[in-house]
């Protein structure tokens, strides 16, 4: 049996100057036709590495591609969210028979067939090609949006999460995935969105449908559901996808003020505890490894000083050795660990050390200086 894909052409073309994208044309055997796909690449995406990285797959790429990898970009950039693979699926054309049912609400054979080649030939051969995590989404707008529901009918395990913006929704599809969301053994996010001057025959829809859904009792299910002000069928979109995101990826988010006082202040471990415990949380939700930012340092740092636990601000320091052995981090906070434990020449020798090191966000060579200087004034007296 022929392969399921082979290229008919490749081109490179970027589509956010900097973000790494590429337009490729592949053949379905399922199909029995060429398919045009979009797709844009994390920006550090090194095929080498052993990193992997989620995975968003956009129905009627011709057109909502650009606003979702835009947006993934974005946040990814601020550190927000995971670095995605985005990969459009182009459907101008085929969208009619890409999106059929019948009059039951079934699949027709050719969207049964358009079904199959997203779950059994797309999806394996990107797997094959890229570096992907277990974590994928899936979004999509109208019709693409009531599509997406038949992945939880057919292979409710395929996805992690669901972006359904206005969908154009087939009578009785949302009885029949209630079934599938109450019985989810996985943390799955479903996203729905609507506005205010959607067309009233699809936000009636979606208001109803808001409402079954809110009735699933299970809690893997996290469900979001938002009703945009001023927002017609549209301009939704370009509102639905970063809230979409932001809800997704909640768990990956750099520690906040909110996070540092509810949640690590109050938490009965000790703040190098919780610290781990979330970037293996994070690990086994996601499918990666995210590598300790310094954001997140800081504030791990500042719990450690503020709870007077001295083991936990030890632990951080060794952590912060053993990931970042060039940078300034590594003897700051070990300077630190020795400033607040009493032992200051210990301190001064790490912050000198410092000096030789490459700077990181926060710290740089003038902060070494000043850390220095008071140390030497606090040693004279």
């Amino acid at each position: 049996m022929k392969q399921f894909f082979y290229f008919l052409f490749f081109i490179c073309v970027f589509f956010n100057g900097i973000a790494q994208g590429k337009i490729e044309t592949v053949h379905s055997d399922q199909l029995n036709s060429p398919r045009e796909l979009k797709i844009q690449l994390p920006r550090n995406y090194d095929s080498k590495a052993e990193r992997v990285y989620p995975l968003v797959i956009v129905l009627d790429g011709d057109y909502l591609f650009e606003p979702v990898a835009g947006n993934v970009d974005y946040q990814a950039y601020w550190e927000d969210i995971p670095e995605c693979f985005v990969v459009g699926v182009n459907q101008e054309i085929y969208r009619k028979t890409d999106f059929e049912h019948d009059d039951e609400g079934n699949l027709t054979e050719s969207s049964e067939n358009f079904y199959t080649f997203l779950a059994k030939e797309l999806i394996p051969f990107l797997e094959n090609k890229y570096k992907i995590s277990s974590f994928k989404v899936i979004a999509g707008h109208d019709e693409g949006a009531n599509f997406i529901n038949y992945f939880l009918l057919k292979n409710k395990d395929l996805f992690r999460a669901y972006i359904s913006l206005s969908p154009d929704l087939e009578e009785g599809v949302i009885d029949k995935i209630k079934p599938q969301l109450a019985s989810l053994n996985e943390e799955t996010f479903y996203y729905l969105a609507t506005g205010s001057e959607d067309f009233k025959s699809i936000k009636a829809e979606v208001i109803e449908c808001d409402a079954k859904l809110k009735t699933v009792e299970n809690e893997n299910l996290k469900y979001t559901f938002h009703n945009f002000d001023d927002a017609n069928h549209y301009s939704l979109v370009g509102m639905g996808i970063p809230k979409a995101l932001n809800v997704i990826f909640t768990l990956y988010k750099p520690i906040d003020g909110k996070e540092y006082r509810e949640k690590i202040l109050t938490y009965e471990g000790s703040p190098y505890d919780y610290l781990i415990n979330k970037y293996n949380d994070i690990k086994y939700f996601y499918g990666f490894k995210k590598q300790l930012i310094e954001n997140d340092i800081r504030a791990i740092a500042a719990a450690s000083k503020k709870k007077d636990d001295l083991t936990s601000l030890e632990n951080l320091a060794l952590l912060v050795k053993e990931e970042y052995p060039r940078s300034m981090l590594s003897v700051y906070y070990m300077g630190m660990y020795y400033e607040i434990s009493g032992n200051l020449r210990k301190a001064l020798l790490q912050y000198k050390s410092g000096l030789m090191l490459e700077p990181s966000q926060y710290i740089d060579k003038e902060m070494m200086l000043d850390k220095m200087y008071q140390i030497q004034d606090e040693l004279k007296n």
